[in-house]
């Protein structure tokens, strides 16, 4: 397990990369399988018959082979999608056919967006019951609540094994036999539990279980969506075109023997051979190595966090009883703010609401900071990563935040005197935010989303005679979000509508005056999105 293995790591000795529950960096052997079938055996599979097309195809039904090996299934059983998104779309619009009014489907809190919206989306479509299973204090599913919600109407439990947000190992043995024993069938969203446990989908009782290969050292693009022989054979596919067909007339058409029937088109026959290859390197590894050695990870690092003071760890403080995934929250700053500050200091995670924003409201808070580790992380990593924060709870407030950096740069440099001095601005629109408020009489609001973290702002416009007479703003965020939305509300008094309505990303970029991340775009682009949407909008929309 070592970080020579990984191209990326070893040119960049000094970045600690905590980031792996988003995606996981390439070992040396993935990379130069993707390169060599490039190389010397690029062709289409299936119909070809030339030797270069029967290659492909081998290699391509090697890969299916190796899938099913990992998780203890049949080839035959395993439909490579483009992700763990493309999985649980596909059996969610396949299974939704067979849905009828009134029949229940059960989620948890827990959920990512992508095992919560294909199912609302068919709730809405077939008028059925949607429900979640609540979590407990200690950030694990209540299970008594789970055996009063799946009943007689229960025809769907979708679940996540692990939280990509709260680490959490979920009970998926029990919750299949909740599951069959009211005759629902179980999905599991495996993206999480893959990468870090030995997966047997039998052992586990699920019916459907899906994951992606690059969060398990695999190529992006390549994913699978796992499902019972029998019931992959009942159900009828939902894309359509060239591979998945046995014949067709024209009027009719009959499909391809599993797993070929749910896998229309050219398939990422590249990325399925990298996930062979990203198979054969965590095999070499041996997946109980992997999850023990994350484990003594994860004990290290809430012991360190749980020792600094005004840090929240979010989810369940015993190791055994999650993934090496931790989220915390630092009081009174802002994950964006957290994430940049760590971001200077080489050790990169991910802050925001993670794609699950219904956990978040129900953990009530809009986003943490996430640090993810994977099996060639180290102690060193976690000792840096608290060294940081250390260091950022021993800085002043005003300091976080504002990078001293060029936007396209790798290597940061310093501020020019002229943007230390809309730094200066910037960090006193920020703790003195003005124009913050609700305006007792406006013509004119709009509530916007950051999609990113999931600040919520509001804007109150008064307007009479075609100018902005007088302006307010609701809602907290990152310095970024909430500096710009006071210099641009300051900017915009006495001004034309239509002058306003002409403002730019330029525009904001202008009154901040420092370069900023791409990352942080959409925190500047929120002050600007309420402007236009209330003045699209209207009379108090």
């Amino acid at each position: 397990m070592n970080k020579e293995d990984f191209p990326l790591l070893h040119e960049h000795p000094n970045l600690v990369y905590l980031d792996n529950s988003a995606t996981t960096q390439k070992p040396l052997s993935v990379i130069n399988a993707l390169v060599d079938f490039y190389k010397n055996t690029n062709s289409n599979v299936h119909r070809g018959i030339h030797f270069l097309s029967q290659k492909a195809t081998m290699e391509y039904q090697k890969a299916h082979e190796a899938v099913a090996d990992f998780i203890g299934a049949e080839a035959e059983e395993i439909v490579f999608t483009s992700g763990t998104t493309q999985s649980l779309n596909l059996i969610a619009r396949m299974l939704g056919r067979k849905l009828r009014e009134d029949d229940e489907i059960v989620l948890t809190e827990m959920e990512h967006h992508s095992n919560i919206i294909p199912w609302q989306q068919i709730a809405k479509e077939k008028k059925c019951g949607l429900k979640y299973i609540p979590l407990t204090s200690g950030y694990t599913l209540d299970m008594k609540e789970a055996r009063q919600m799946i009943n007689s109407k229960t025809r769907i439990v979708a679940v996540t094994h692990v939280s990509n947000v709260l680490g959490t190992i979920n009970p998926v043995r029990e919750l299949a036999s909740l599951a069959h024993d009211v005759g629902a069938l179980l999905i599991v969203d495996g993206a999480q539990s893959a990468p870090h446990l030995k997966i047997n989908v039998k052992d586990l009782g699920c019916d459907f279980f899906a994951f992606s290969g690059h969060k398990m050292c695999g190529p992006t693009g390549i994913g699978v969506l796992y499902g019972k022989k029998g019931l992959l054979q009942n159900l009828d596919p939902v894309e359509f075109g060239g591979g998945m067909i046995k014949e067709v007339t024209k009027w009719h058409a009959t499909w391809a023997d599993l797993p070929a029937k749910f896998e229309a088109g050219t398939p990422n026959i590249a990325g399925a051979v990298g996930l062979r290859a990203a198979i054969d390197y965590l095999n070499n590894i041996g997946m109980e190595k992997i999850q023990e050695q994350g484990r003594e990870l994860m004990a290290y690092a809430l012991q360190k966090l749980s020792l600094l003071p005004k840090v929240r760890i979010i989810g369940p403080v015993i190791a055994n009883e999650r993934i090496p995934v931790f989220s915390f929250t630092v009081d009174k700053m802002h994950p964006h703010d957290v994430g940049d500050f760590l971001d200077k200091h080489n050790i990169a995670v991910r802050a925001g609401h993670h794609c699950a924003m219904p956990l978040m409201k129900t953990l009530g808070i809009n986003g943490t900071v996430r640090a993810s580790f994977y099996f060639y992380n180290t102690l060193e990593d976690v000792d840096k990563l608290i060294s940081a924060l250390h260091n950022l709870l021993n800085s002043k407030m005003e300091n976080v935040s504002l990078r001293n950096v060029d936007k396209n740069q790798i290597v940061f440099g310093e501020l020019t005197e002229k943007q230390e001095i809309y730094k200066e601005n910037v960090l006193d629109h920020y703790k003195e935010p003005r124009n913050k408020g609700i305006l007792k009489e406006y013509t004119h609001s709009c509530r916007e989303v950051n999609p990113v973290c999931g600040d919520v702002v509001t804007l109150y416009l008064n307007v009479e005679n075609e100018k902005i007479q007088n302006v307010s703003f609701m809602g907290n965020g990152c310095v970024i979000s909430q500096a710009s939305l006071s210099l641009l509300t300051e900017e915009m008094k006495g001004k034309p509508v239509q002058m306003v309505q002409n403002f730019t990303l330029n525009k904001i970029f202008s009154l901040l005056g420092i370069p900023i991340s791409h990352t942080r775009y959409t925190c500047a682009f929120l002050s600007l999105k309420a402007v236009h949407g209330a003045l699209k909008n209207g009379l108090r929309n």
